[in-house]
C-alpha cells in the first residue's frame, strides 16, 4: 500500500540516493581499513618472539623458523611444500593443532585481512564461518563441508587462530576434539601461546612462510607408518616421531 506524500515534503532524487548510498558504502570500507590495519596489539602471554625469551629450546622442538613446545604424549608432524618445511602439527590424541608463521610488515598486522580472505574462501565452499573473541583473540570457527572415507557428505569443524608479532604472524588451525571441547582445546591453546617464532633479519615480502627445519638427530617418517616410541631421544617432552602429515585432520 502506497502512502501520499506530505504537500511541503520534498523529494528525494535518485542523485540524492546514489550519493548517500556511496558514502555509507565509503564509511564502511574506511571502517574495514581501519581495523584491518592495526598495528601488533601485545602479547603479554604469548607467542613469543625469539628476542623475548632467554632460552628458547628450553622444553621445546628446535624447528629453526619455530620453537614448539614440547608436551607428554604429543606426536610432531611437518607440512612439506616443495622441498620446504613450511609448517608443523601438534598431534595430541584425538586433537591437533598445526602451527605455520609468515613474515608481516613491522608496523601492520595482517590477521584481521588474513581472516576475511579464509572466511570468504570456506563461504564459497559452502561452509559456515563464525568470528568469535575466543582464548587466543579474535578467531574463526568453520564448519567446513568434507568428504568421509565411505564417500559420504559430512562437515569438519575446524578453529582458525592467529597472532601478530613483530614483523611476523602467526596462524595455527585447531581441528579434532580440540575445536569442539573447551577442555580438549587448553593444551593445544597452550602449545600455541608458548611456541617462539624465529623471524630472521634478511628480508622477506609480507607472508612468505617462515622456513622451518628438522632437528638434527630427527628421522622422516612417512604419513601411516607406525613407529615404536622413541626411548631416550633429547625430544623427552613428549615429542615421539616426526612424520609428515595432512594439513587439517579430519574428524571422524
Amino acid at each position: 500500500m502506497f502512502g501520499r506524500r506530505k504537500k511541503n515534503e520534498a523529494p528525494v532524487e535518485p542523485a540524492e540516493d546514489a550519493a548517500l548510498a556511496d558514502e555509507a558504502e565509503t564509511g564502511e570500507d574506511d571502517a574495514t581499513q581501519q581495523r584491518l590495519n592495526l598495528p601488533p596489539a601485545p602479547r603479554p602471554d604469548g607467542p613469543w618472539d625469539v628476542s623475548e625469551v632467554k632460552e628458547p629450546g628450553q622444553g621445546r622442538v628446535d624447528l629453526g623458523g619455530l620453537y614448539v613446545p614440547g608436551v607428554e604424549g604429543m606426536e610432531l608432524r611437518v607440512e612439506v611444500a616443495g622441498d620446504a618445511i613450511v609448517a608443523a602439527t601438534v598431534v595430541l590424541q584425538d586433537s591437533a593443532v598445526q602451527l605455520q608463521a609468515f613474515a608481516a610488515p613491522k608496523n601492520e598486522g595482517i590477521w584481521g585481512e588474513v581472516r576475511e580472505e579464509i572466511a570468504a574462501g570456506i563461504t564459497q565452499q559452502g561452509g559456515v564461518i563464525d568470528e568469535v573473541d575466543g582464548p587466543l583473540g579474535w578467531e574463526l570457527r568453520a564448519q567446513v563441508p568434507v568428504q568421509l572415507p565411505d564417500g559420504a557428505n559430512g562437515v569438519q569443524v575446524v578453529r582458525f587462530v592467529g597472532i601478530d608479532g613483530p614483523r611476523w604472524f602467526l596462524r595455527g588451525v585447531i581441528s579434532g576434539q580440540g575445536a569442539v571441547q573447551p577442555q580438549a582445546a587448553g593444551v593445544l591453546e597452550h602449545i600455541f601461546r608458548d611456541t617462539v617464532i624465529v623471524r630472521g633479519e634478511g628480508p622477506m615480502a609480507p607472508r612468505d612462510p617462515i622456513v622451518l627445519k628438522l632437528p638434527d638427530d630427527a628421522q622422516m617418517v612417512p604419513d601411516g607408518v607406525q613407529q615404536d616410541q622413541a626411548g631416550g631421544s633429547r625430544f623427552g617432552g613428549g615429542v615421539e616421531r616426526l612424520e609428515r602429515g595432512p594439513e587439517i585432520t579430519e574428524i571422524r
